[in-house]
C-alpha cells in the first residue's frame, strides 16, 4: 500500500509526504499556489470583528381567528376552532374578552461585522429597517448598544455605531482586489440565531442580477441562511468580499445559491453613509429599456446596443434637457452604454448636479445632448409621485410631524394615501403603523390624498384633541388606529 495519497489538482497529479498533510500545516503546494488543509487560521483572525445584531421594534396587533372586528382587540386568545377551548373563551363574559392586547415588541435578528477600532459596524439594511432598538453581541455574550448612522436602500446597505465611548474594537477591511469565480469564500455569520457560524465555499458567479436595482452582486456556494443577512464573505487574506445580502431558495433554506453586495460598491456606499448618512447619486428622470434585436432593426440601428428612453418623468432632469421619448441612450461622457441596467449604474455613478454629454441615435443620425443630472429620489413613493407629475410635496408640515409619519400618493384609481416612512419614536411606530400600509380615513373623513391628512390633524387639533383615529389598511386588513399627536 502506497504511504501516501495522490492528489489531483487541475489535472496534475501530486504525490506529498505525509508531513506535508498535517492538519496543522497552512496547506499544500500545488502548481496553482497554495491550497488550505484548515481555515482555522483565517477564521480565528477575523471572527472577533464578525457580530450578531438584533433588533427591536413594534409591531401591529395580530388579527386573530374567531370573528373580532378588523382593528380590534380579539375577543380571546390564538385557539384553533376545533379546540376543547374555543367554546369557553367565546362565551366569555364581555369585560373578560374584550380587553385590549398590548402592542408586543418584534425582534429580527441579523449579522454584522466591524471596519474600524471604534465600533462602526457594516450590515444589511433590512436588518435594521423599522429598528426601534439595535443590540450588537460579540462571540463572548457581550451585548452593547448601537446606533443607526445611515442605509442605502439600493444596495440593501446600513452602517451603524456602537455606543461606546472609548472601547477599541477587532475589525476587518475591505479586499482591494475584485474577487474572481472560483475563489474560496468564508461566511461568518448569525444563522437562525446560532452566532458565530462560518461556512465555506467559492465564488461561483459575478455580476449577478438579483432584480433588485442596477447593482451587480457576486454568487457564492458557501451555506447562508436567515440571519446570514450582513454578515461577510472573507478571502484566504482575512478581507472582506461581500456583504451577504440574499439567498435563492425556493424551500427557504440553504441551497447553495447566496448574493453578496461586492466589496468595491460595498465601500463606496459605507464611505458615504459615514460622512454624512445617505447616499447621494445621480439621476436622469427617464425610464429605460434595452435595446432588442427587433427595437434596433425599427429605429435604425446597427447593433441591438444602448438603452431606449421609454418616458422622461415630469419634472426630472431630462426633461427641461432635450432629451426625447425613443432617443436611444448610445453613450455618457464618451463611456458606451451596453444596455439600461448599465446607464442607470453609470449615472449613479455621477455627483448631483454634474452636466454629462448624452449621445443619442434621433432620426437615423446621432446627436448629443447635455443633461444637467438630479439627485437619485430617496424612495420609491417619491419616484411615483414624480411620474404622475407631481414634484413638490406638501407632507412634510407640522402636522405630519406631530403624526410621525411621511405619506405618498399612490397610483391613480387606488383609494388611501400611502405611508411613506414611519419615525421610529413616535405613538404611530409604537401602535404598528408600518412604510407600505395605506391610510383610508382620518377622523371618519375618507382621504383621497395626503392633504387630506393634515386638514384630518388640523380639524382634530382645532377641537381640542391629543389624538386622530386613523383608518388603516394593511396587507388588505383594514383597522382602526388612533394615534396620540407630538407636541409642539
Amino acid at each position: 500500500m502506497a504511504a501516501c495519497a495522490t492528489l489531483l489538482v487541475g489535472g496534475f497529479a501530486l504525490t506529498p509526504s505525509l508531513a506535508q498533510l498535517k492538519p496543522n500545516d497552512a496547506g499544500v503546494e500545488t502548481p496553482f499556489g497554495r491550497a488550505p488543509l484548515s481555515f482555522a487560521d483565517v477564521i480565528e483572525k477575523v471572527k472577533p470583528s464578525v457580530v450578531s445584531i438584533s433588533v427591536t421594534g413594534s409591531n401591529r396587533t395580530a388579527q386573530r381567528s374567531g370573528g373580532a372586528t378588523p382593528g380590534q382587540p380579539s375577543p380571546f386568545p390564538d385557539i384553533p376552532e376545533d379546540s376543547p377551548f374555543y367554546e369557553f373563551f367565546k362565551n366569555l363574559p364581555r369585560e373578560f374578552r374584550n380587553q385590549p392586547q398590548q402592542q408586543r415588541p418584534t425582534q429580527a435578528q441579523g449579522s454584522g461585522f466591524l471596519i474600524s477600532a471604534d465600533g462602526y459596524v457594516v450590515t444589511n439594511n433590512h436588518v435594521i429597517d423599522g429598528a426601534g432598538r439595535i443590540q450588537v453581541s460579540f462571540d463572548d455574550q457581550e451585548k452593547l448598544e448601537a446606533e443607526l448612522v445611515g442605509t442605502d436602500a439600493r444596495t440593501d446597505l446600513a452602517l451603524l455605531k456602537i455606543k461606546a465611548d472609548g472601547k477599541t474594537f477587532p475589525h476587518v477591511s475591505f479586499a482591494k482586489d475584485a474577487a474572481r469565480v472560483g475563489d474560496w469564500a468564508l461566511a461568518v455569520g448569525n444563522p437562525f440565531g446560532l452566532g458565530g457560524t462560518v461556512t465555506a465555499g467559492i465564488v461561483s458567479a459575478l455580476g449577478r442580477d438579483i432584480g433588485s436595482g442596477p447593482y451587480d452582486f457576486l454568487q457564492i456556494d458557501a451555506a447562508v441562511n436567515r440571519g446570514n443577512s450582513g454578515g461577510p464573505t472573507f478571502n484566504l487574506q482575512g478581507e472582506v468580499i461581500g456583504v451577504n445580502t440574499a439567498i435563492f431558495s425556493p424551500s427557504g433554506g440553504n441551497v447553495g445559491i447566496a448574493f453578496a453586495v461586492p466589496a468595491r460598491t460595498a465601500v463606496e456606499v459605507i464611505d458615504q453613509l459615514r460622512e454624512k448618512g445617505t447616499v447621494s447619486r445621480g439621476w436622469l428622470g427617464v425610464k429605460i429599456q434595452n435595446v432588442d434585436e427587433d427595437t434596433a432593426a425599427a429605429i435604425g440601428l446597427a447593433q441591438s446596443k444602448g438603452a431606449l428612453v421609454s418616458e422622461i418623468t415630469p419634472g426630472g432632469p431630462a426633461a427641461d434637457s432635450g432629451l426625447r421619448a425613443q432617443d436611444a441612450i448610445l453613450s455618457v461622457n464618451t463611456d458606451e452604454i451596453s444596455d439600461s441596467r448599465d446607464l442607470a449604474r453609470k449615472i449613479a455613478g455621477y455627483a448631483p448636479d454634474t452636466t454629462v454629454d448624452v449621445k443619442v441615435w434621433r432620426d437615423n443620425k446621432e446627436e448629443t445632448v447635455k443633461v444637467k443630472l438630479g439627485t437619485f429620489p430617496g424612495s420609491a413613493e417619491e419616484i411615483a409621485r414624480l411620474e404622475q407629475g407631481n414634484p413638490t410635496d406638501d407632507t412634510s408640515g407640522t402636522e405630519l410631524q406631530q403624526l410621525g409619519l411621511t405619506l405618498a400618493p399612490i397610483r391613480t384609481g387606488e383609494e388611501g394615501v400611502s405611508v411613506a416612512e414611519v419615525d421610529p419614536e413616535s405613538d404611530a411606530a409604537q401602535k404598528g403603523v408600518r412604510a407600505g400600509d395605506v391610510i383610508l380615513e382620518v377622523g371618519g373623513t375618507v382621504v383621497n390624498g395626503p392633504n387630506d391628512v393634515v386638514e384630518g390633524i388640523r380639524k382634530a387639533k382645532e377641537l381640542g384633541r391629543r389624538a386622530v383615529m386613523l383608518s388603516i389598511k394593511s396587507q388588505e386588513q383594514r383597522r382602526i388606529v388612533p394615534i396620540q399627536l407630538k407636541q409642539g
